[in-house]
C-alpha cells in the first residue's frame, strides 16, 4: 500500500502561515481520499481537512474552515495543507492519512487506513 511522508512543520508566530506537504511513495495516491489530522498533547486526534481523489471535493473541520486550504497535485503525488492566521491552539502534530474508500465528509481519523509519521507544528511567540 502507499506510504506517506509529511513535511513543512515548524515553529511559527501567531498570525503566521505554514504549508504542509504529504508526499506519497508512488503514483497510486491519486486513487485515495486524503485527510489532514492533528493531535495536541493530551487530546484525541481530530480531523482538519479532507480532499477527494480529484481534488474537487473538500471538507474542513471546525476552526480550519476559512483559515486552511487543502489541495493536491496528483502529478507530484502530493497533498498540501496551507495554513494561515495560525493560532496557539493550532499547535499539534499534524498527520496526513489516505484511504481508498473513505469520503471527505465526515473527515474522521477512524475512517482512514494509511498514516504518515506526522510533523510538528508549534505556534508561539
Amino acid at each position: 500500500q502507499v506510504q506517506l511522508e509529511e513535511s513543512g512543520g515548524g515553529l511559527v508566530q501567531p498570525g503566521g502561515s505554514l504549508r504542509l506537504s504529504c508526499t506519497a511513495s508512488d503514483p497510486t495516491l491519486e486513487e485515495y481520499v486524503v485527510g489532514w489530522f492533528r493531535q495536541a498533547p493530551g487530546k484525541e486526534r481530530e480531523g482538519v481537512a479532507c480532499i477527494g481523489q480529484t481534488g474537487r471535493g473538500t471538507f474542513y473541520v471546525g476552526s480550519a474552515r476559512g483559515r486552511f486550504t487543502v489541495s493536491r497535485d496528483n502529478a507530484k503525488n502530493t497533498v498540501y495543507l496551507e495554513m494561515n492566521n495560525l493560532e496557539p491552539e493550532d499547535t499539534a502534530v499534524y498527520y496526513c492519512a489516505a484511504d481508498l474508500i473513505a469520503i471527505v465528509d465526515p473527515c474522521k481519523p477512524r475512517l482512514f487506513d494509511v498514516w504518515g509519521q506526522g510533523t510538528q507544528v508549534t505556534v508561539s511567540s
